[in-house]
């Protein structure tokens, strides 16, 4: 198993009336994880498009257990349980200041080559960084 954790303000134009994190910003918290999980492991998004691999997002879940509140630090927990193939799996607890679980969800993201358009293996080098977490 592999884990990070990323911790994000909920800024103000990220909130409604009622000073709670719209739903709908919930999905960029998890972007900002699974980015800077990649980057705990010295790859990048960017890097990865880079040699021709993109990775959309097939399905997303959420359940939503209390709020996140304007200017509250939240802690973006990114687990993945087993190792990626075509397609890659993370899981997200999210924790306010007070250590509370607030908010947990799931991403399934597949491997695509950018030239044909079809589902791929990730890159070896993703691969290998991530191998001494699943031995």
């Amino acid at each position: 198993m592999f884990q990070n954790a990323t911790k994000i303000r909920v800024r103000y134009g990220e909130t409604d009336q009622m000073g709670y994190m719209y739903y709908g910003n919930y999905a960029e918290f998890f972007e900002v994880g699974r980015v800077e999980m990649l980057r705990s492991l010295g790859l990048t998004y960017s890097g990865m498009e880079a040699s021709g691999i993109m990775m959309p997002v097939l399905e997303m879940k959420c359940k939503y257990l209390k709020p996140a509140r304007y200017d509250e630090e939240i802690t973006v927990n990114v687990i993945m349980d087993k190792m990626p193939g075509v397609k890659i799996h993370f899981r997200y607890d999210l924790f306010n200041e007070r250590d509370e679980l607030i908010h947990i969800g799931e991403t399934l993201l597949a491997f695509i080559n950018m030239k044909t358009n079809r589902p791929c293996l990730p890159p070896t080098e993703f691969l290998e960084k991530l191998k001494p977490f699943f031995e």
